[in-house]
């Protein structure tokens, strides 16, 4: 049985510290799709996956979103 690695959640401090980006800079990048969206882990409670901020830190330049729609 092929058993995948467990993929844990990342908060918000700890994807500044690994990512280097600014808090703003994370956002807007979040809202142009060249950034990971963070996933509701609770009511108060949002966080990233972890494959996914590795996968951006792997190919920062050309990353993109495939789910998000075209900007008019």
């Amino acid at each position: 049985m092929n058993m995948m690695p467990h993929d844990r959640f990342l908060r918000l401090d700890l994807v500044l510290e690994r990512t280097g980006l600014s808090r703003a800079t994370l956002y807007r990048k979040i809202q142009s799709g060249t950034f990971p969206r963070q996933v509701r882990i609770a009511e108060r409670c949002c966080g990233w996956r972890e494959s996914a901020v590795s996968e951006w830190m792997n190919s920062p330049i050309s990353y993109l979103v495939d789910d998000i729609p075209p900007q008019a």
